[in-house]
């Protein structure tokens, strides 16, 4: 008697995350090596933060299909496993995906980990491919501690309560010797520099890195009693960055 054929599992996609360009002027070629463009041109369906976005980051990457006609699904902000499974029903049924942040590196200070993680839950490949991150960037280029540091998001909007966490992370960067890194919403970057300014201790180094990968790129690194004597930067309405180190 023969042996009855062995079955094969169905051929499964893989995740592919795309990071895009930091800033509107950047081209392709500026932000994305080449092996991650072609791998990202070979794409047809596509899960994005807002779809318009990735719309404009596709077409500056010189994308070879009809962008009318690629698959592009938004994530929802408050996804339930159901909604993420058919965000990845392509790949269960054997075609990559390719997801997208507005801005950056997908999944990283993003919602999309969450499309990762289910990924990771029915055992489809996870590809990141290379491209800008302004976490390491600015980390990169603040001269600051690069073998322990924290990434905190955004800290609290409310000026006292504010305020505290900023203590309470310069106390834990000079006990831990840890650089400390968070954002805020662009329309309060100044606040957030000047609050730094007035609560933080004068040899605590602050570095402010703006717009980064982009031709109005800033990054410098002082003292906090260096970044009193200086001119603030132009930050108002601008993506930035803050890094600390006590």
């Amino acid at each position: 008697m023969s042996a009855a054929p062995e079955r094969r599992a169905p051929a499964r996609g893989a995740l592919v995350l795309v990071p895009v360009a930091l800033g509107d002027d950047a081209q392709w070629q500026d932000f994305l090596p080449a092996a991650a463009q072609g791998r990202t041109a070979a794409l047809r369906h596509f899960v994005a933060e807002t779809a318009r976005a990735a719309r404009a980051h596709l077409k500056r990457l010189d994308f070879p299909g009809l962008l009318r006609d690629t698959d592009i699904k938004e994530l929802p902000d408050n996804a339930d496993e159901a909604a993420l499974d058919a965000l990845l029903a392509p790949a269960l049924a054997g075609e990559d995906i390719g997801l997208m942040s507005d801005a950056g590196c997908p999944a990283v200070a993003d919602p999309g980990a969450k499309l990762v993680a289910r990924a990771h839950t029915h055992g489809l490949a996870v590809m990141p491919l290379v491209g800008p991150s302004s976490i390491l960037l600015g980390l990169m280029g603040s001269g600051l501690n690069g073998q322990h540091f924290a990434f905190h998001g955004y800290l609290p909007a409310a000026d006292e309560a504010r305020d505290r966490q900023l203590r309470t992370l310069e106390q834990e960067s000079r006990r831990l010797e840890r650089t400390q890194i968070f954002i805020e919403t662009p329309y309060r970057n100044e606040k957030m520099f000047a609050a730094l300014l007035r609560v933080c201790q004068p040899r605590t180094r602050l570095c402010v890195a703006r717009d980064l990968a982009t031709k109005d790129e800033y990054l410098r690194t002082l003292s906090i009693a260096e970044w009193r004597k200086e001119t603030a930067p132009r930050l108002a309405k601008r993506p930035a960055l803050f890094l600390l180190l006590a």
